[in-house]
C-alpha cells in the first residue's frame, strides 16, 4: 500500500489545501477469490455428479433386487413343475394302463370271448392302478398345499393376544398321533402366564413344520427321542428354542436347510419346503430371525427370535415345564 500527499496551490502561490490518498494492488486477492469461486463451482459440479451416481447406484440396486426376486420366482416355478410332474406322471401312466385294460376287457366282452381269468386280471390291474392314481394325486395335492404356504399368506389369522404355553400345548396335542407313532416325546418350558400379541397361525405352522422335520430327519435312525421347546421373553423380544436329541446334521448340509426344495429325503416324501416355509414365516410374518445349530450325533437346535413391541408380552411368576406322557 502506498500513501500520497499532494499540496494544491493557487496561481499566486498561496497554499490552499492538502490532499491525502492511498492505493493498494489487489490483483492477488482478486485472483484468489476467482480461484475460490472456480473451486466452489467445481465442488458443486462434483456434488451433482455424485448425486447422479448415487441415484444410478440405487436404481441399479433396485433392479438387482427385482432381478433376484424374478430369478427366485423362476426357480420356484421350475421346482414346482419338477416336483408335481413326478406324481402326476405316475398317475397318468396308471390311468393309461387302466384305460387300456378296460378297453381290452370291453372288446372281449363284445366279442363273447371274455373268460373268468380275463375278469380276474382286470380286477387286479384296476385295483393296483386305482391305488396308484389316488396315492399320487394325494401326493400332488400335498405338494400344492406346501407351495401355497411358501407365499406366506399373512391374512389368514392375523395378530391377536393369546397364552403362549396353552397355544404350544394345543399345537403339539394335534401332533400327538405322529409323535406317538415315532415314539418321540416332548417337553415345554414356558411361563404359565406368558401372554403375547403375535400371529398364532404363523406360530402353529412353524412348530408343526419343525416337528415334522424332526420326525422325518432327526429320528429316522433311532427308536425314540425327545423334542424340547423353550420360550422366554427378553425385553421387547420373544425367544423360542426348538431342540431335539436326534442324529444331528453334518456341516455340508446345515447351510442349505432353509433353501427351497433342498431335502435329503427326496424318495421318502420330502419336498424340501418345510424349513423354507418356517424361514419365510419367521422373517416375513413375524419380522424376526432364525438360526440353527447342529452337529452329527448331538441333535439339532433352532433358535427363533421376534419382536413383540411395547406391552405385547409379559412374564409372570410360576414358570414350569410340561412333558408329554
Amino acid at each position: 500500500m502506498r500513501a500520497i500527499t499532494r499540496v494544491l496551490q493557487r496561481a499566486s502561490g498561496e497554499t490552499h489545501c492538502r490532499i491525502y490518498g492511498a492505493f493498494q494492488d489487489i490483483t492477488e486477492r482478486k485472483q484468489a477469490e476467482q480461484r475460490i469461486e472456480w473451486r466452489t463451482q467445481e465442488l458443486s459440479r462434483t456434488n451433482d455428479e455424485l448425486k447422479l451416481a448415487l441415484e444410478s447406484l440405487r436404481q441399479a440396486q433396485r433392479q438387482l433386487v427385482e432381478s433376484e426376486k424374478m430369478a427366485a420366482l423362476g426357480g420356484l416355478v421350475a421346482g414346482i413343475a419338477h416336483e408335481i410332474s413326478t406324481p402326476l406322471g405316475v398317475g397318468v401312466t396308471a390311468a393309461s394302463v387302466l384305460e387300456d385294460e378296460t378297453s381290452r376287457l370291453v372288446s372281449l366282452h363284445r366279442q363273447g370271448q371274455m373268460k373268468k381269468s380275463d375278469l380276474e386280471q382286470y380286477i387286479l390291474v384296476s385295483e393296483q392302478s386305482s391305488r396308484m392314481v389316488l396315492s399320487n394325486l394325494e401326493r400332488a395335492a400335498g405338494l400344492i398345499r406346501s407351495f401355497k404356504q411358501v407365499a406366506v399368506d399373512q391374512s389368514n389369522e392375523g395378530r391377536r393376544r393369546f397364552n403362549m404355553r396353552s397355544y404350544l400345548n394345543e399345537t403339539l396335542t394335534s401332533l400327538t398321533p405322529s409323535l406317538r407313532k415315532a415314539k418321540v416325546g416332548y417337553a415345554i418350558e414356558c411361563a404359565d402366564e406368558l401372554e403375547i400379541e403375535s400371529d398364532p397361525g404363523a406360530l402353529s405352522q412353524i412348530i408343526t413344520n419343525l416337528v415334522v422335520n424332526a420326525l422325518m430327519h432327526a429320528f429316522d435312525e433311532q427308536p425314540a427321542g425327545v423334542i424340547r421347546i423353550g420360550v422366554r421373553s427378553a425385553g421387547d423380544w420373544l425367544e423360542l428354542e426348538f431342540s431335539d436329541d436326534g442324529k444331528g446334521m453334518s456341516a455340508d448340509i446345515l447351510p442349505r436347510i432353509f433353501d427351497p426344495f433342498f431335502t435329503t429325503k427326496r424318495g421318502a416324501g420330502g419336498s424340501g419346503l418345510g424349513l423354507h416355509i418356517v424361514y419365510n414365516l419367521v422373517i416375513q410374518t413375524l419380522k424376526g430371525d432364525i438360526v440353527c445349530h447342529s452337529q452329527p450325533g448331538q441333535g439339532t437346535t433352532f433358535v427363533i427370535r421376534w419382536p413383540l413391541g411395547a406391552g405385547n408380552g409379559s412374564v409372570l411368576p410360576g414358570s414350569r415345564g410340561s412333558e408329554s406322557p
